[in-house]
């Protein structure tokens, strides 16, 4: 399996930043995220205070990023990492179907919006799942709800409709749907997942759905439940003026460092992390 020097998660203004510094100084980059890169950016209706820019929208900004990675040859690998584990002198990072090798990690995911589910964190695991790509095949025969928090998680519920006995989806935004033909919409806002032997019971304003398992499909898992032993503060990760968490060799940048949250702020930080993911690398080979 191929180790990158450096891992970068998220595709947003801070991730970018770090991924062309990290190449500038010849490192091999795992960039992993949306090939549109920032969804939020790009809705902006005005942005002024970018320096050099002037006054642009957010759309023109992110074909800007997406000029600059092509100069760059860097490419986006599209997928959502469930899990980073720290394994000592390198870090494994848990794809949908793939596992990824790096020596170092820069977070750059964003704010997860939405607080967990009351019991969200209690039963992850034991029925509670954030990808149906990959516990698909656990539910063979069996009744699972999907809890879609964006449009593009109907690709993972239509998955999962091939597989399962039967789905519930609940929809927590207004796009149109566009759902395999098998699955249950219901609707609500989910407050609640409980657990009884093998049955999980989702909790909404509406009523209540019981099924075998429950998928939370969100843009990204919160820092605290992506990476194990990460020191947070709320939603976002505590680094120092390095961009460094608590962890050796993982790094963040951008507005899961707290506020304020901010295009030029989060590319300052782009910049620090992948100079001392760098440096790291450095001590790596020295020892």
């Amino acid at each position: 399996m191929e180790r990158f020097d450096v891992a970068i998660i998220g595709t947003g203004p801070g991730g970018l930043e770090a991924a062309i510094n990290c190449r500038i100084r010849n490192k091999s980059v795992l960039l992993i995220g949306s090939k549109d890169l920032s969804f939020k950016m790009s809705r902006l209706e005005k942005v002024s205070n970018y320096l050099g820019l002037g006054t642009v929208t957010g759309e023109e900004m992110n074909k800007a990023f997406k000029k600059h990675l092509d100069e760059f040859n860097l490419d986006i690998t599209e997928d959502k990492i469930q899990t980073v584990y720290a394994m000592g002198d390198y870090f494994a990072l848990q794809g949908k179907e793939v596992m990824y090798e790096a020596s170092s990690v820069i977070l750059a995911t964003g704010v997860v919006a939405s607080k967990p589910l009351k019991g969200e964190n209690e039963f992850l695991g034991r029925g509670v799942s954030y990808c149906a790509t990959c516990d698909a095949p656990l539910y063979r025969g069996k009744e699972a709800i999907v809890v879609g928090y964006s449009q593009k998680e109907e690709e993972e519920a239509n998955f999962l409709a091939e597989i399962a006995k039967k789905v519930y989806y609940l929809p927590v935004y207004k796009d149109e749907r566009h759902l395999d033909s098998r699955i249950e919409e219901i609707t609500g806002k989910p407050t609640e997942i409980r657990r009884e032997d093998k049955t999980l019971t989702l909790v909404t304003d509406k009523g209540e759905y019981t099924a075998n398992g429950v998928f939370i499909l969100r843009d990204a898992v919160s820092a605290g439940q992506l990476v194990p032993g990460l020191e947070t503060d709320g939603a976002h990760v505590i680094v120092d003026r390095s961009m460094k968490t608590n962890i050796n060799g993982l790094f963040a940048c951008g507005d899961i460092t707290g506020l304020p949250y901010q295009i030029a702020k989060a590319v300052g930080e782009g910049n620090i992390a992948a100079l001392s993911a760098v440096s790291y690398l450095a001590t790596l080979r020295r020892n």
